[in-house]
């Protein structure tokens, strides 16, 4: 027993250390000063009125970025729950695509489409359309609300869609028996049932735009509270703002993450009776093609700054036209020769790897004693593995510069362990889920009738416990690798000297040079896009698990 909650103390202790101190070490900063607790600081960013525009232009942006993905995700996920028709399975599957791509990389794809003198407008232009070119980013605003919304309404679609699939039907056949029409039935017995999903879905989407910083670089708009978050770093000791935004930051996240958590508890999906079995209509010939050209729209609309970006890679020539003049192998050669692209892959692979193999440890032990062990205190590790999952990224990593810094682990010096710990512990909770999952699949007989037979602990862990749960400690462990190698605020933050950058840096760095940067980097970002969606199907299939299961609150 005592060897038990050793192991237990460890962990717990490491997770506190790594997530727990560094927020606390920002709470801290901002509200004691001198030994003692003031607002001073708290007022003096709030009354500096460039600081209240980026908050309220990220507030802003949040709310127009759950509405826009709402209204994509709310129709396409009653069409997969109540319609039947070919090509079903196969075209869900293809509307989580745009997920395997970071947004802040398809940014530079979609910059020469829908830039001044791109695509669209010299297609329009050679249509008659129009005369003059149209400005569709403005300031860059814009910009980044079409890249999150296509990068982002996957997720809002998943959470409807698991609250559709645990809905009762009868309470929609019970008002349509009583003479409600179609909007009142919607409005007034659908839509309330399914809200637990669908807050959980804002939740999720609310917090990633709001905490995404590649995007906004990347079009450039500053006026926003994550890139101000990341500009003050340059100067912390004299422009200590950053610790007021990132404190706010967090407090509004585990405002939303309980708040959702606790609306999912309370609200039934059902009447509590036995479910009238949901029959999905059957969509055939004229209304079958119509549905077809609307679901290829959406989805070629969603990818195209995939599209872009595998385009721009290709280009040797693409200056006012459609399509690129030129088409080059030379960018992808490149990646492969370059020192900076080097550097970054080679680093990657580094730091996602060590980050696996830690999170493979560490989930297995935490999945282990959440299924298995029964000492007090358990459910403080279950809670320290999750908070992850409603930590941004620019908080962890904001957290580790001030914590850490003047110490031995400054990443000023070197940020290779803390880039590590930031890219495993940021993922951790996925290796939990799957691991945890598997423990519970697991009969426990298995392992009594092993140690009945005369099998020590450590002959039954590998010939009876290990080979039964490694597939989800495999799934999850993949998982991990694909999602370091598209970290981009941790990466951005923490890599600070260029012999350190992963690739997310290096295709930020690519990206805002001239000549062939912007081909380089996009050449590198469809690389890795590739290996993530092979690497999230392959997870998927060993798992047998959705990926819409690592992107749901509760």
């Amino acid at each position: 027993m005592k060897k038990k909650y050793f192991i237990f103390f460890v962990i717990s202790l490491f997770l506190i250390l790594f997530i727990i101190y560094p927020i606390f070490y920002i709470f801290l900063q901002t509200f004691f000063h001198d030994g003692k607790f003031t607002f001073e600081l708290f007022k003096i960013v709030l009354n500096n009125l460039i600081i209240r525009k980026a908050i309220i232009n990220s507030f802003f942006l949040g709310l127009i970025v759950v509405f826009t993905t709402s209204i994509i995700a709310i129709p396409l996920a009653f069409i997969f729950d109540r319609l039947n028709f070919k090509g079903k399975g196969l075209l869900r599957i293809l509307f989580l695509l745009p997920m395997i791509s970071s947004p802040f990389v398809g940014a530079i794809g979609i910059k020469q489409i829908l830039s001044r003198f791109g695509s669209l407008n010299i297609l329009l232009i050679k249509l008659g359309i129009i005369e003059k070119p149209i400005s569709y980013f403005g300031s860059g605003f814009l910009g980044i609300v079409i890249l999150q919304t296509l990068h982002l309404f996957p997720i809002m679609f998943l959470n409807i869609l698991a609250s559709l699939n645990n809905f009762d039907i009868s309470t929609e056949e019970a008002s349509y028996n009583l003479g409600a029409n179609f909007f009142q039935t919607f409005f007034k017995i659908t839509f309330p049932l399914i809200l637990p999903g669908y807050f959980a879905g804002s939740s999720i989407v609310f917090i990633w735009s709001i905490t995404d910083l590649g995007t906004p670089l990347v079009f450039e708009f500053n006026n926003l509270v994550s890139v101000k978050i990341f500009h003050s770093l340059k100067d912390i000791n004299t422009n200590p703002a950053g610790y007021v935004l990132v404190f706010l930051l967090c407090i509004l996240t585990f405002a939303l993450f309980i708040f959702t958590k606790k609306h999912i508890e309370k609200t039934q999906y059902t009447t509590g009776k036995t479910q009238i079995q949901k029959i999905e209509r059957q969509i055939k010939g004229k209304n079958l093609f119509i549905l077809y050209i609307l679901l290829f729209v959406v989805l070629f609309i969603s990818l195209l700054p995939h599209f872009a970006l595998v385009l721009y890679s290709f280009s040797k020539k693409w200056f006012f036209s459609v399509f690129p003049f030129e088409y080059t192998l030379e960018y992808y050669k490149t990646v492969f020769t370059h020192r900076l692209t080097k550097t970054g892959i080679f680093n990657s692979l580094i730091y996602s790897s060590l980050s696996t193999t830690i999170d493979i440890f560490l989930g297995f032990f935490i999945g282990y004693i959440l299924a298995r062990w029964k000492i007090k205190g358990k459910g403080l590790l279950d809670i320290l593995s999750m908070i992850p999952l409603v930590i941004p990224g620019i908080i962890l990593a904001f957290g580790y510069v001030t914590t850490f810094s003047n110490t031995i682990l400054d990443p000023k010096n070197n940020p290779v362990f803390l880039i590590i710990l930031s890219y495993s512990l940021r993922r951790l909770p996925y290796i939990v889920r799957t691991t945890y999952s598997s423990f519970l699949q697991l009969n426990e007989n298995l392992q009594e009738a092993s140690y009945s037979l005369g099998a020590t602990n450590t002959v039954t862990f590998r010939r009876i416990v290990f080979p039964l749960v490694s597939p989800g400690v495999f799934a999850g462990g993949i998982l991990v690798f694909a999602f370091s190698l598209m970290e981009v605020s941790c990466s951005l933050i923490l890599a600070i000297r260029e012999k350190y950058y992963p690739i997310s840096k290096v295709i930020y760095t690519l990206a805002g040079r001239v000549t062939d940067g912007p081909n380089t980097a996009c050449s590198l970002g469809v690389i890795v896009m590739i290996f993530t969606g092979i690497s999230l199907f392959i997870s998927m299939k060993i798992f047998s698990k959705k990926i819409g299961d690592f992107f749901r609150i509760g």
